[in-house]
């Protein structure tokens, strides 16, 4: 991907995540907006908590429906999920995501860095079992044994949540600080734990411990939004594979993030934005010649 690629997907990660949290007044009051858009998932990991936010994010209110004490089956986050992922499946990690934008420009700090390798491939499952242990099981498990439901991996682990909710909430409402404890130590350590890794790892969270990025990765090879492979205009010869900062094997497999940098790698142009494609083929229907049909020089030729 050159600089102005770069610099226009930091412009949509940004706005995405100035979307999500347009409630600015929040930030200067250490208060939780409570508007109608609150019941409303937005696509990215953003946690509800956060003074800013006006929407709530796709994990929190699975989990919130999950440790419901009536138990019914969370059709409308089921829903939403599914719809997001069919539609853009881990488009969200590479572009709307604002932790992942955050993870993006600590990257950016000129440090030297892990490359990735085995390790990293194994340790890219890690997400998958945060994904059904502590958002899926664990708060069921806990509900049925203590009466209480607990959002574990919010309450327990999830970054996002500390560095937009927590820490800004604690900073503006002096009452929120006599309730500090243990647990709030525990997650403003795995945040600057994590953060302190994105020097030099790139996107650490998104690979190893997201469980939306779990999600959505079982949509990637077939979402709607994604980057796809010529295949007749494939040569194999790696180079995406050498320039991608995850741990893919292919283009669009379940560790992709679709951020486009395998693009301007591939010497045959055979890698493109589904909805480049889409697009093209919509002119052609409306009567545009294609790139592929004869000139009508050529046909006169003929």
């Amino acid at each position: 991907m050159g600089p102005i690629a770069r610099f226009k997907r930091s412009i949509i990660q940004l706005l995405a995540a100035l979307l999500y949290n347009l409630n600015f007044e929040g930030f200067a009051t250490g208060t939780i907006y409570q508007g109608d858009t609150k019941g409303v998932c937005v696509p990215g990991l953003n946690c509800y908590s956060c003074p800013g936010a006006i929407g709530a994010c796709p994990i929190g209110s699975l989990q919130a429906a999950l440790v419901a004490s009536d138990q019914r089956l969370p059709l409308y986050i089921i829903g939403t999920i599914l719809a997001f992922g069919a539609l853009l499946g881990r488009t969200v990690c590479g572009w709307l995501c604002p932790f992942g934008f955050i993870q993006d420009l600590l990257d950016k700090v000129p440090l030297p860095k892990i490359r990735k390798g085995a390790w990293s491939r194994a340790f890219s499952w890690g997400k998958y079992v945060i994904l059904f242990g502590l958002v899926i099981v664990a708060p069921i498990v806990l509900l049925n044994a203590t009466g209480i439901g607990t959002p574990a991996f919010c309450a327990y682990l999830c970054p996002a949540g500390t560095l937009e909710a927590g820490i800004p909430l604690v900073a503006m409402n002096e009452d929120l600080r006599f309730m500090l404890g243990a647990l709030f130590d525990w997650k403003v350590g795995v945040l600057v734990a994590l953060l302190a890794v994105s020097l030099f790892v790139y996107r650490p969270f998104c690979r190893f411990f997201c469980p939306l990025g779990a999600l959505y990765s079982f949509f990637n090879r077939f979402a709607l939004l994604r980057y796809r492979v010529d295949e007749e205009a494939c040569t194999n010869c790696g180079a995406c594979l050498d320039v991608c900062k995850v741990d893919i094997r292919r283009v669009s497999d379940r560790e992709c993030i679709q951020c486009g940098a395998c693009v301007t790698s591939c010497k045959t142009s055979a890698i493109r934005f589904s909805l480049r494609d889409m697009l093209a083929n919509n002119l052609h229907i409306d009567g545009s010649r294609r790139d592929d049909a004869p000139s009508e020089r050529e046909e006169q030729r003929s």
